[in-house]
């Protein structure tokens, strides 16, 4: 019966000291960090328990010597765990500080703009993340103590979050990289255009390229009187538009109409003195005008240049001369001036906007109209201003542009004529800007007739025989 009680206090004493080994509940921090170790220990009492077993005893004082050392052991990594999570919060600190540094120096490469600075400072950002994180898997694996059941989700949404930055900066450059392709695609196709625009027989050099703006008209496969014909009224709509703004511009800077208008009609009858009645009604100062313009915007039209060069290319090589104007024109109608121009500003029609802008536009005038001349200062360093008014004179330049080069096109070419001041008015070569009475016509009841009081814009007969009229600005023949 002794016996039986001995083993039975033997069995308390081990399942006590088990019980302190082993608690039920502790905490996750020491259950963690001494998983390891209390392994090793179990192992040692098993083998203990198994000797104490044949022994037959199990001193009390060797057990509580164990249970001491296990709580020394324990101290010792708490502290050395404190320490190592003290050093992990320092780290964090100074990334923290180099974060907001890197930062800063990103805010000061945007004002001023400074691309090299700005990309610095955008890697170092992005480093001092990618440092932060790091230093966020530590601390989770030293909490976590390894990894458990259901650590791989939370490692993949780290790694989402750390590849996160690197993704949208990889998208942002992407669609750079699209931005680009397409701004190098649209400038491919540009040079291309203006490449096709080569001068004829290749002669001249690439500087020198003939263009005009866009036109929503359809482009003719071959030259046909037809096309022609459609492309002078153009130049007539053209025409009307630009001396329209140039005539409100002439009021709005207070001018003298009536003294404007005598002086064109000077200019119209050779003389250099204007007269002291004019010829025009109160209401008719933009013909006048529109003479002005027109006769300025066609003076060298007979030459295949404008007489910009003295290239004699339509008299040596004539079919292909034609065969280059009809191309330039199929190309040039789609253009628009000012895009080309500010890619090729000094081409052949560069060349031809700066003459005839300086021609039409005085210093005087543009001083009187705008208040300066920096317009024209711009026109003659060879850039093209991009203002309302010359971009209006754009418009005309292209027009009368296209009509040269579709002139040059056909065989043979149309021969302009313009009527002059006082002859008789012939109804199957001009046409009036001003519709009169069946009195006042030729052979009225009153038997006055009507002579040219100056010409407006040229007329052309093409090699089929068709006329486009000449425009012009009828006076009573006695009143003349």
């Amino acid at each position: 019966m002794a016996n039986k009680v001995s083993n039975f206090s033997d069995l308390i004493q081990r399942v006590t000291a088990s019980c302190l080994l082993h608690p039920l509940s502790s905490g996750r921090i020491d259950s963690n960090i001494s998983d390891a170790h209390y392994s090793d220990e179990s192992e040692d009492d098993k083998y203990s328990t198994e000797d104490e077993e044949e022994k037959g005893d199990l001193p009390y004082v060797e057990t509580q010597e164990k249970f001491q050392n296990v709580e020394v052991t324990k101290e010792e990594i708490k502290t050395e765990k404190v320490t190592e999570m003290e050093m992990l919060l320092g780290e964090v600190f100074d990334v923290v500080s180099a974060v907001k540094t890197a930062y800063v120096s990103l805010q000061e490469a945007h004002c001023p703009w400074d691309q090299d600075k700005m990309r610095v400072a955008d890697v170092a950002v992005i480093s001092e993340l990618r440092r932060l994180g790091v230093l966020r898997e530590r601390f989770r694996r030293n909490i976590g103590g390894g990894i458990r059941k259901g650590d791989w989700r939370v490692g993949a949404a780290t790694l989402r979050e750390v590849v996160a930055p690197y993704e949208a900066t990889m998208e942002e450059l992407r669609q750079e990289v699209k931005a680009k392709e397409i701004e190098i695609d649209n400038l491919r196709e540009k040079l291309k255009m203006a490449t096709s625009l080569s001068s004829s027989g290749g002669k001249k050099s690439k500087s020198k390229r003939k263009i005009s703006c866009s036109s929503q008209a359809p482009v003719a496969m071959s030259p046909a009187p037809d096309v022609f014909e459609t492309t002078v009224s153009l130049v007539k709509e053209a025409s009307k538009s630009f001396t329209s703004l140039l005539l409100s511009l002439m009021r709005s800077a207070h001018w003298d109409i009536a003294a404007a208008v005598r002086s064109i009609e000077a200019a119209s009858s050779n003389t250099n003195t204007p007269t002291a009645d004019s010829i025009v009604g109160s209401n008719h100062a933009k013909y006048a005008l529109e003479s002005y313009v027109n006769h300025k915007m066609f003076q060298g039209f007979d030459h295949e240049t404008f007489y910009l060069d003295g290239s004699l290319s339509s008299l040596l090589h004539p079919d292909q001369h034609r065969r280059d104007c009809f191309t330039q024109y199929r190309d040039m109608k789609a253009m628009d001036p000012m895009e080309l121009l500010g890619i090729l500003p000094t081409c052949s029609f560069g060349n031809f906007c700066f003459k005839k802008y300086l021609a039409i536009v005085h210093p005087k005038m543009e001083e009187s109209l705008f208040g300066d001349l920096e317009q024209r200062r711009q026109v003659l360093a060879g850039n093209h201003p991009r203002s309302q008014f010359y971009g209006e004179f754009l418009g005309l330049a292209k027009a009368v542009w296209l009509l040269h080069l579709l002139t040059f096109s056909l065989d043979p070419p149309p021969s302009h004529f313009e009527a002059s001041k006082g002859s008789e008015f012939h109804p199957q070569y001009m046409e009036s800007v001003v519709k009169y009475s069946i009195s006042m016509g030729i052979g009225g009841r009153m038997g006055m007739g009507l002579v040219v009081g100056f010409p407006v814009s040229p007329g052309f007969k093409l090699g089929n025989g068709s006329v486009v009229k000449a425009r012009v600005y009828l006076v009573p023949k006695n009143g003349f």
